[in-house]
């Protein structure tokens, strides 16, 4: 078992999921959050006790979730599963009320549009599909036919006009036009684009891969205009505060970095883990930080504690604008009809900051570790597509009317 060799401990582990965990989501209060896995659960817990709030959420499938998105209203949790559905699910009854049928292989990404009217999702198979919520089918309004072999990220534009989709092969981040699908830019990239997010004002993509480093793009003229450098592996997953200030990263380097946007500088030391870190969410105080990772835990960072010592609290919100968050949340916080009694056992899952360290061990990776080279070799490209393949089972074909586009 690998030791931790930061000084810095998660203020909590949780512990339950049977598989690892590919998403986690904060929900609307600052009181609980929702994780996603494998196991083909989603979780709710109790960010203060650890706890697992209620019984697991599952669907009569249970496929495996490679991922999840609240919408912004903090109401609707949409899904991506193994067996190629979009899902949604009521945060207040733990249910999933509408399955949408298209994609050929599992749902890789999914993310809402800035006004919840639209979902984005990408797939194994190629396609990026933008799907209607208010229609009763689901109905896919456009589907992209990227050119990537498989998607592994898709992200909208702050103000909804463009998408961004990432993946293997073609190697690039391409941006399209949300309403007709026609391609804008190719962004040349490393072999497998992980992860994408855009700033709030739009004026920066960042993205994560395998081999190289994280990289952040001007979108005006879209031309790369800084890396960050320090993972030793494929960097997985990347997520922004709410004041495009502060970058978080996951990676198989078993660790999560935190960056500084306005230096472009890594923050204080690796938060590490033992296994591959899979997921990662920042509260919108910048509070805390959640992260999944491949040994089926959950841990919860203190993200005040880290920029204190690193002598960077300047990189917080101003007060005000976390009490008007807060205000907001409350008003749409869709969780308080959730049953709050604990699961059986769910007490003994939840392990302090102080023993974490005694873990055991998402994405496209097979379960077992194995060492990968940090630099593409001749011949990567069959590796890397062994790497990335597993069974999976074909959802029926899709009868929605589609645009589609090359």
């Amino acid at each position: 078992m690998r030791h931790q060799t930061s000084g810095v401990r998660p203020r909590q582990t949780m512990r339950g999921h049977k598989s690892r965990v590919t998403g986690a989501v904060h929900l609307p209060g600052g009181r609980r959050i929702m994780t996603c896995s494998w196991d083909g659960s989603l979780r709710l817990w109790d960010l203060e006790s650890g706890a697992q709030i209620g019984e697991d959420w599952r669907d009569e499938e249970d496929e495996e979730v490679y991922g999840m998105a609240l919408s912004p209203n903090g109401k609707t949790i949409v899904s991506g599963s193994g067996n190629g559905k979009v899902k949604l699910w009521d945060v207040k009854t733990g249910k999933v009320f509408a399955k949408w049928t298209g994609h050929t292989e599992r749902v890789t990404s999914v993310c809402w549009s800035a006004d919840g009217k639209r979902v984005l999702s990408g797939s194994r198979d190629g396609t990026a599909r933008i799907w209607d919520v208010d229609s009763e089918t689901g109905e896919t309004v456009l589907t992209i036919k990227t050119g990537h072999k498989h998607v592994f990220t898709v992200v909208y534009s702050p103000d909804h006009t463009k998408i961004g989709t990432g993946g293997y092969k073609e190697n690039a981040v391409k941006i399209w036009d949300e309403n007709t699908g026609e391609l804008l830019a190719t962004l040349k990239h490393d072999p497998i684009v992980f992860s994408l997010a855009w700033t709030t004002n739009g004026k920066k993509l960042i993205s994560a891969s395998s081999y190289g480093p994280i990289r952040i793009f001007d979108t005006t003229v879209w031309e790369q205009t800084a890396t960050l450098e320090g993972h030793t592996n494929w960097v997985t997953a990347i997520t922004l505060s709410q004041n495009d200030r502060l970058l978080v990263s996951a990676s198989d380097d078993d660790t999560v970095r935190l960056w500084n946007l306005d230096t472009n500088l890594q923050v204080g030391p690796p938060l590490q883990h033992e296994d591959y870190v899979n997921c990662a969410a920042l509260s919108a105080d910048i509070g805390q930080v959640v992260t999944g990772s491949s040994d089926r835990n959950i841990y919860i960072w203190d993200m005040h504690a880290i920029l204190k010592e690193s002598g960077l609290e300047d990189l917080l919100p101003p007060l005000s604008d976390v009490a008007a968050q807060v205000l907001a949340s409350t008003d749409a916080d869709a969780t308080h009809a959730v049953d709050d009694k604990l699961s059986p056992g769910s007490s003994n899952d939840v392990t302090n900051g102080a023993d974490s360290s005694r873990t055991y061990r998402y994405y496209h990776r097979s379960s077992s570790r194995r060492p990968r080279p940090l630099a593409p070799s001749l011949g990567s490209g069959s590796a890397l597509l062994g790497l990335l393949s597993s069974p999976f089972r074909r959802s029926p074909s899709n009868t929605n009317k589609s645009t589609e586009h090359q």
